[in-house]
C-alpha cells in the first residue's frame, strides 16, 4: 500500500479512504520522533523517512489537500493513533463530598454529644432510690417519658445528616456546573485544518493524526506536529521547557511543533503527528497522574492555585498538566524560576475569612461560658444548697444532666457560627455566573465575578471592544491625490492600480477572506485579520478580485514572509521574479512605513523621489487630517531587488525594509459601537475610570476616545504616546519608578502607540500605587497573545471571545463572548450584586445569631435550660441559614447598583448602617423573647414552662417562645433585603420568585413543625389565637424596621464596623512570604504558630549537634558538616510550614531533611532530638 502512495506524491487520502492497509508509520515511531528536538529531529526524519513529505505519504495525507474527512478514514485514524482528548480528572463522588462535609468541627462535636445522649437515654441505672438523687431526677418516674429520652439525640443526628446532605449536594452541583462550563469552553475551541482542499474550523477534539493544520500568530497548538511550510515562525515553548526565549521553527533547523505551546510570530502549516495522551503534553499528564501520591499533590496544587478550592481549570485540561510540569520543573531547577504574579485571595474571601474567624472565637467563648455556668449552678445547687452527696447509682442521671448541658453549649456554638456564609457565597457566585452567561460573560474564575464589583479602573482596548471591529477603507491618498471617498477605478492609473491590487492580495494572510453574507441583504462576512479585510474590501471596491491572484501565486511560492508583530508594526512578503530578481510588498502603520520610503508613485504611476521634507508635508496634509477623523492610516509600498545584486541578506531586516516605494496611504475607519458611549457614562457615574490603551496613533485614539466619552471637553486629561509615557515614568537607567508613574496615571485617559509592555507597566503601576485612600482594583481587556502578562497581572482580565487568541483567553478570568464593552458594565453590575447579596445575608444571619446566642446563654444561666432546644436551634440554623442564603443571594441586580461608588478593598463587609439594623432588630427581638420567657405564662394564661425537669413533655409556653422567634426571623428576612437604609423593603420583591417561595415555604414548614413536630422538636400544638399573636409580633418587625431606619446613622458614632479588608501595613508584611500562591488570613495565623514551633525545633537540633561534637571531641570539620543540615533543614521546614497544616508531622520532615541534605546519616542523638521535638 505504501508504495502505491509513494508513486503519487499528491496521493490524497480521498483515494486512500477505502484501503484496509495499515499506515506506513506506527504510533511508537511518531512518539519517538516527537521526543527529539532541532538537529536531532531533522536527522532522524532524514534517516528514517526521507523528508516531511514522505511522512505525509505514509500517513496517507496530502500537504496541500489535507485529509478527505471521510468518517471511515477518521475512525481508522482514531483507532490507530488515538483521539485528541485528555480525560479530565475524575470528579468527586457524592459520598466523598458527604465525607468532606462531615469533617466540619461543629458537626463532629454535635455528633459526639448526640451519641452520648442517645447512649445514656438507653441506659437505666440499676435500682437507686430516685429520692436520693434529689429533685434532679424528677419526672423520670413516668415510664413513657423516660422512653422518649432518645428522641433529642436522634433528632440532633437527623438534623446533622440533613446539614451534611445539603452541603454535599451544593458542592456536587457546583462541581457539575463547573464541568459543564469546562466542556462548554472546550467545545468552543476550534482549530483551522485543511480537508478536501478546503480550509475549515474543527473542534480541537476532532483533530486526527494526518490532519494538515494551519497555524498562525496567537494560536495555542492543540496537538503535536511537524512543520510542512512556515513563514518566520516563532514559538513560545516555556510551558513545556521553561525556556523563556522564543524558538524559531523552520524545516531545515527545527520542524517539531509541540502541543500546548504558543505561536508568538508568523504562520505556517503542520502535519499532525500525535494527539491526546500521545502528544508531549499528554505524556506529561499521564506521568503526573501515574501514582496516587502524585494525584494528592496535584489536588493540593490546584487548591492553592486559585481562591476557591475547585476552580475552573485552564481552557483545555492538558494545560493543567503543563502548569504542573512547569511547577515540577521549577522545583527541580530553582535557577530558572519564572516569577508568576501571586494572586491574592479575592477581596470578599479575605473579608469573609476574617469575619468568620472573629465570629467563631466569640461563639466559642460564649458556649464555653454557658457550659461552665450551667455545670457550676447545678453542682452548687445539688451538692451545696441541697447538701446531697454523690451516690454511685445516681451517677448516670448526673451524667445525663452534664450531657444535656454540653449539648446546650454546643448548640450555642452552632448558632453562633454562621455556617450559611460559605453557602451564601457559593450560591450567590454560582447563580451570578450562570446568569452572566446570558449577559455574554463566560466566567473562568469564580472570584473574578465578585472582584469586578470593586473595580475602580478599566483599561480597555480600542479595536473590537469600543469599536465594531468592522474595518472599511473610507479615504485614500493615491498618485498625489487625497480622495475623501474611495476613488473610482478609472481615476487611478492602471499601472498604479495593478501594483496596489497585487500588493494587497499577496501581502496579507491567505486565511483572511471576504465571504458572501450569511443572510440576504446582510453585510459581507470578514474572516481573519480585520485590517487586511478592509484592504481586500478596497480591492473589491475598485472592481478587482484578489482570489485569482492568490490562486496564481499560492502560499508555497512566497519566497519569504516577514509577519506582522508588535515591534515591527508592518508585514512584508517577498516573491522571486522569473529573471532571478525579487520583489517585496510591504504594508503597515503609515508613520513607520513612510519613514522607510525613498520614492513614491506620482500621478503618472511613475516612482519619484520622496524626501524627508515631502514626508513631513504628507504627514501634515494627509495623515493627520485622516487621524483626526478617527481613521487608522495604513501605507502600502513595494521594493524591487534586481537580479544583478545577488540574493540580499534577508536576516538583516533594517537593510531589507528600506528604500521602499510608496504606492498609497489609505484611511481605515472602525466605527464606534453605538451602545458604548452610554456604557462608558454608566461606568463614570459608578466611579470607574475608563482608560483606552491602543496601538493606533494618537490622533485616531483621541478622536475615538472623544466619540466614546472617555475624553470630555474642558477636562485636563492626559493623552500620551507609548514613547512619551516611558520617558515620563522611567529614570535615567531606564527603570520604572513608582513615584513618577503615580504622577502620570491618575490623569491619563488614552495611551496610544503602546506596546504590550507599556500596557503591563501601566496596569502594574496602577495596582501597586499607594496614591489615594484605597488600592485600585483594575480590570483589563485584551485579545492579542502579547496581552497575556497584562491580563494576568490585572485583578480581572477580560479576553475577547471572538477576536481573542487562545493565549489571551488562557490568561484571562472572564471571556467576553461578544467582545462588547457593554458586557463589562454588566459584569460590574453582577459583581456589585454579589457583594450586596452577601451583605444582605450577613445582616439577616447575624441578627439571628446575636439573638439566639443571647437567649440561649441567659436562658440557660437563669432557668437551667436553654429556652430554644438543640433541635429547634438546628432548625433555625439550618433552615434560616440555607434557605435565607438561597433567598437573599439570588436577588437580581438593578441599575441602581451603578449609581454608587465602588466599595474598595478596605470597606468593611458590615457597614455602620447594617450594624445599626442588626443591633436595632436584636433589641426588639430580645425584649419580646425575654418578656415572653419570664411573663409569657401570665400574658397567655398558660402553664409555666421554666425549670421543667429532665425529659418532661414540651410546654406550650416554650413552644410560643420558639414560634415567635421564628416568625420574627421570617419578617426580618424581608427587612434584610435592603442594606443602605432604604425605606421600601418590598421594592422589586416580585422580581425574585425564589425569595417569595422561600419565605412562604419556611412559613409552611414552621406550621408543620409546631403543630405536628411533637417531642423531637420539643413542640406542642398551638391554638389559632396563639398563632395570630405570633404572626402579629412577627409583623411588628417590619414596623420596627421603619423606626430603626429613621435613626440617623451618623449620630451613632459608637457603632463599630466589622469584616474589614486588609490594611496596607499587613500587605507589606505578607509580601515577605514568597512562594505562597494564596494569602489566606486564617492560615497566616496558623502559620505563625508553626514557624515558632520550627524555630524551637531547630534550636534544639543545633544545641544537640554542638553537645554531640563536644562529647565525641571530633574534629571541627565533621561537626561543621553536621551543623550544616540544620540550616538546610530550616529552609526545608520553612517550605514544609507552607505545605503542612498541622505541626505533628514536623519531626519526621525535619529529620528526613537532615539526613538527606548532609548526604550522610546523622548521629542518632541529633536525629532523635528532632523527632523528640514532637
Amino acid at each position: 500500500m505504501a508504495n502505491n502512495t509513494a508513486d503519487h506524491p499528491q496521493g490524497n487520502s480521498v483515494a486512500e479512504g477505502n484501503h484496509d492497509g495499515d499506515f506506513g508509520v506506527t504510533m511508537t515511531d511518531l512518539k519517538g520522533l516527537m521526543e527529539l528536538r532541532s538537529a536531532e529531529a531533522v536527522g532522524k526524519i532524514r534517516d528514517n523517512f526521507g523528508d516531511v513529505q514522505s511522512i505525509c505519504r505514509r500517513l496517507k495525507t496530502s500537504p496541500i489537500e489535507g485529509l478527505s474527512g471521510n468518517p471511515v478514514d477518521l475512525e481508522k485514524r482514531h483507532a490507530a493513533f488515538g483521539k485528541n482528548f485528555i480525560p479530565p480528572k475524575k470528579a468527586k463522588t457524592f459520598l466523598q463530598l458527604v465525607w468532606e462535609a462531615l469533617q466540619d468541627v461543629t458537626l463532629i462535636i454535635l455528633e459526639i454529644a448526640a451519641i452520648i445522649s442517645l447512649g445514656l437515654s438507653f441506659y437505666h441505672p440499676p435500682g437507686g432510690d430516685s429520692e436520693a438523687c434529689g429533685q434532679v431526677a424528677g419526672g423520670v418516674e413516668d415510664e413513657g417519658e423516660s422512653q422518649a429520652g432518645w428522641i433529642e439525640g436522634a433528632a440532633i443526628l437527623f438534623s446533622v445528616i440533613i446539614v451534611v446532605l445539603v452541603t454535599a449536594f451544593n458542592d456536587w452541583s457546583k462541581e457539575k456546573q463547573f464541568r459543564g462550563l469546562q466542556s462548554r469552553i472546550e467545545q468552543e475551541q476550534k482549530f483551522t485544518v485543511i480537508r478536501k482542499g478546503q480550509v475549515i474550523q474543527v473542534p480541537v477534539a476532532e483533530i486526527v493524526v494526518g490532519d494538515i493544520a494551519q497555524i498562525k500568530y496567537g494560536d495555542l497548538l492543540p496537538a503535536d506536529g511537524i512543520l510542512i511550510q512556515g513563514n518566520d515562525l516563532k514559538i513560545d515553548e516555556s510551558s513545556l521547557t521553561g525556556e523563556s526565549d522564543h524558538v524559531r521553527k523552520s524545516l531545515e533547523k527545527d520542524p517539531m511543533l509541540l502541543s500546548g505551546t504558543h505561536v508568538m510570530e508568523g504562520s505556517g502549516r503542520m502535519v499532525v503527528s500525535a494527539v491526546g495522551l500521545n502528544s508531549q503534553t499528554g505524556i506529561i499528564f499521564t506521568l503526573l497522574g501515574a501514582s496516587e501520591h502524585d494525584e494528592e499533590k496535584k489536588v493540593k496544587k490546584t487548591k492553592t492555585r486559585d481562591g476557591i478550592a475547585l476552580e475552573i481549570q485552564p481552557l483545555k485540561s492538558d494545560e493543567a498538566a503543563e502548569s504542573e510540569e512547569k511547577e515540577e520543573k521549577e522545583e527541580a531547577k530553582p535557577v530558572k524560576k519564572v516569577n508568576v504574579t501571586k494572586k491574592e485571595k479575592s477581596v470578599l474571601q479575605g473579608k469573609l475569612t476574617r469575619l468568620a474567624v472573629q465570629i467563631g472565637k466569640a461563639g466559642l467563648i460564649m458556649s464555653a461560658v454557658t457550659v461552665i455556668i450551667l455545670i457550676l449552678y447545678f453542682v452548687i445547687d445539688t451538692f451545696g444548697i441541697q447538701g446531697r452527696t454523690w451516690v454511685a447509682e445516681c451517677t448516670p442521671i448526673y451524667i445525663q444532666y452534664f450531657v444535656k448541658f454540653f449539648i446546650i453549649g454546643v448548640t450555642v456554638l452552632v448558632v453562633a457560627v454562621p455556617e450559611g456564609l460559605p453557602l451564601a457565597v457559593t450560591i450567590s457566585l454560582a447563580y451570578s455566573v450562570k446568569k452572566m452567561m446570558k449577559d455574554n460573560n463566560l466566567v473562568r474564575h469564580l472570584d473574578a465575578c465578585e472582584t469586578m464589583g470593586n473595580a475602580t479602573a478599566i483599561c480597555s482596548d480600542k479595536t473590537g471592544t469600543l469599536t465594531m471591529n468592522r474595518m472599511t477603507v473610507v479615504q485614500a491618498y493615491i498618485g498625489d491625490t487625497h480622495y475623501k471617498t474611495v476613488p473610482e477605478p478609472e481615476a487611478i492609473k492602471p499601472e498604479t492600480l495593478e501594483v496596489l491590487v497585487n500588493s494587497i492580495s499577496i501581502n496579507s494572510a491567505y486565511t483572511t477572506k471576504i465571504l458572501p453574507p450569511e443572510k440576504e441583504g446582510g453585510l459581507p462576512r470578514h474572516v481573519g485579520n480585520k485590517t487586511e479585510c478592509a484592504l481586500l474590501g478596497l480591492v473589491l471596491e475598485v472592481k478587482r478580485d484578489y482570489q485569482p491572484i492568490r490562486d496564481e501565486i499560492p502560499e508555497e511560492k512566497l519566497y519569504k514572509v516577514y509577519t506582522f508583530n508588535s515591534s515591527r508594526k508592518s508585514m512584508s512578503t517577498v516573491l522571486k521574479n522569473a529573471d532571478g530578481g525579487f520583489r517585496m510588498y510591504s504594508k503597515g502603520a503609515s508613520e513607520i512605513v513612510l519613514r522607510k520610503c525613498s520614492r513614491i508613485l506620482d500621478t503618472q504611476g511613475q516612482p519619484r523621489v520622496f524626501k524627508p521634507k515631502d514626508r513631513d508635508e504628507m504627514v501634515r496634509k494627509v495623515i493627520e487630517p485622516m487621524a483626526c477623523d478617527g481613521l487608522r492610516t495604513i501605507c502600502v509600498a513595494y521594493r524591487d531587488f534586481p537580479a544583478e545584486g545577488g540574493e540580499p541578506a534577508w536576516d538583516n531586516e533594517n537593510e531589507i525594509l528600506n528604500e521602499l516605494t510608496c504606492i498609497a496611504v489609505v484611511g481605515i475607519e472602525d466605527p464606534v459601537r453605538p451602545e458604548v458611549p452610554e456604557a462608558i457614562s454608566k461606568c463614570q457615574r459608578a466611579g470607574i475610570t475608563v482608560r483606552m490603551v491602543t496601538g493606533d496613533n494618537i490622533n485616531t485614539a483621541r478622536a475615538i476616545a472623544t466619540k466614546c466619552g472617555i475624553l470630555l471637553p474642558g477636562e485636563d486629561f492626559l493623552c500620551l504616546e507609548g514613547k512619551e509615557f516611558n520617558q515620563q515614568i522611567r529614570n535615567d537607567q531606564g527603570e520604572v519608578e513608582q513615584e513618577r508613574l503615580d504622577k502620570v496615571w491618575p490623569k491619563l485617559r488614552v495611551l496610544a502607540r503602546s506596546s504590550p509592555t507599556d500596557k503591563h507597566t501601566l496596569v502594574k503601576g496602577i495596582i501597586d500605587s499607594t496614591v489615594g485612600e484605597t488600592r485600585q482594583v483594575v480590570a483589563v481587556t485584551g485579545d492579542g497573545t502579547n496581552d497575556g502578562p497584562a491580563l494576568k497581572k490585572a485583578d480581572v482580565g477580560f479576553a475577547m471571545g471572538i477576536a481573542g487568541t487562545d493565549v489571551a483567553k488562557e490568561a484571562s478570568d472572564i471571556i467576553l463572548t461578544d467582545d462588547n464593552f457593554t458586557s463589562i458594565v454588566k459584569a460590574v453590575m453582577w459583581g456589585r450584586n454579589v457583594y450586596d447579596s452577601i451583605s444582605k445575608f450577613l445582616q439577616f444571619q447575624l441578627t439571628v445569631n446575636v439573638v439566639a446566642v443571647i437567649v440561649a446563654f441567659t436562658g440557660a444561666c437563669i432557668t437551667q435550660d436553654s429556652p430554644l432546644k438543640a433541635v429547634q436551634m438546628l432548625w433555625v440554623n439550618l433552615i434560616m441559614d440555607t434557605l435565607a442564603s438561597l433567598a437573599l443571594a439570588t436577588e437580581p441586580p438593578t441599575d441602581s447598583l451603578l449609581l454608587r461608588k465602588p466599595y474598595g478593598r478596605n470597606k468593611p463587609l458590615i457597614s455602620r448602617t447594617m450594624m445599626k439594623n442588626i443591633l436595632g432588630h436584636a433589641v426588639y427581638q430580645l425584649v419580646i423573647i425575654f418578656t415572653l420567657l419570664f411573663a409569657g405564662e401570665k400574658i397567655f394564661d398558660i402553664d409555666n414552662g421554666r425549670n421543667s425537669p429532665l425529659h418532661s413533655p414540651p410546654s406550650e409556653h416554650y413552644t410560643i417562645v420558639f414560634n415567635v422567634f421564628v416568625m420574627m426571623q421570617l419578617f426580618n428576612e424581608i427587612n434584610a433585603r435592603k442594606i443602605h437604609g432604604e425605606r421600601n423593603v418590598f421594592e422589586g420583591i416580585y422580581r425574585n420568585p425564589i425569595f417569595c417561595s422561600v419565605v412562604l415555604g419556611t412559613f409552611c414548614l414552621q406550621i408543620i413543625i409546631v403543630q405536628f413536630g411533637g417531642k423531637p422538636f420539643s413542640c406542642t400544638a398551638l391554638t389559632i389565637d396563639h398563632w395570630l399573636w405570633c404572626v402579629f409580633i412577627g409583623v411588628g418587625e417590619l414596623l420596627w424596621g421603619q423606626l430603626v431606619t429613621s435613626v440617623p446613622t451618623h449620630r451613632l458614632k459608637f457603632l463599630k464596623e466589622a469584616g474589614h479588608g486588609i490594611t496596607k501595613e499587613e500587605i507589606h508584611e505578607e509580601e515577605l512570604t514568597e512562594g505562597a500562591d494564596e494569602i489566606d488570613h486564617a492560615e497566616m495565623e496558623l502559620r505563625r504558630g508553626q514557624i515558632l514551633w520550627f524555630r524551637g525545633l531547630n534550636r534544639i537540633q543545633t544545641q544537640m549537634d554542638v553537645v554531640y561534637t563536644f562529647q565525641t571531641g571530633q574534629a571541627a570539620v565533621p561537626g561543621a558538616l553536621r551543623r550544616q543540615p540544620s540550616v538546610v533543614s530550616q529552609h526545608n521546614d520553612a517550605s514544609a510550614a507552607k505545605t503542612l497544616s498541622s505541626p505533628t508531622h514536623v519531626g519526621l520532615s525535619s529529620s528526613s531533611s537532615l539526613t538527606n541534605s548532609a548526604g550522610a546519616p546523622l548521629p542518632a542523638a541529633a536525629a532523635s532530638s528532632s523527632t523528640a521535638g514532637n
